[in-house]
């Protein structure tokens, strides 16, 4: 329990049996951390700081993720890529979003 309370605004990844459920435990800020891509069929579970729980698909996870990316990067003045071309050479910031935002309700469209 205590590594829990240490770490609780990291990912906590849960396994359970093969089915391969995924478990995301959202942060204080309303954040998930997402490092990578999922695939798209992947069920992965969010349990929201409240104490609900939704069912998200790879799919949908990788599209807030990239809606969050595109927000991060119009608020830096970045391009498409990531790339700040406004300083003469272009210079890739290599700053990918690791925290979602997520709520109750965003699992569907």
């Amino acid at each position: 329990m205590k590594k829990l309370e240490k770490y609780e605004r990291l990912l906590i990844h849960i396994y359970e049996g093969k089915d391969h459920i995924m478990k995301l435990v959202q942060d204080t800020d309303g954040n998930i951390r997402m490092r990578s891509i999922y695939p798209q069929g992947a069920r992965v579970t969010v349990v929201f700081t409240d104490g609900t729980e939704e069912e998200f698909t790879g799919k949908r996870l990788n599209e807030l993720r990239t809606e969050a990316n595109a927000a991060y990067r119009l608020a830096n003045g970045l391009d498409a890529k990531g790339f700040d071309r406004n300083k003469g050479k272009p210079v890739a910031r290599n700053k990918v979003i690791e925290f979602v935002p997520v709520r109750p309700g965003m699992s569907k469209k």
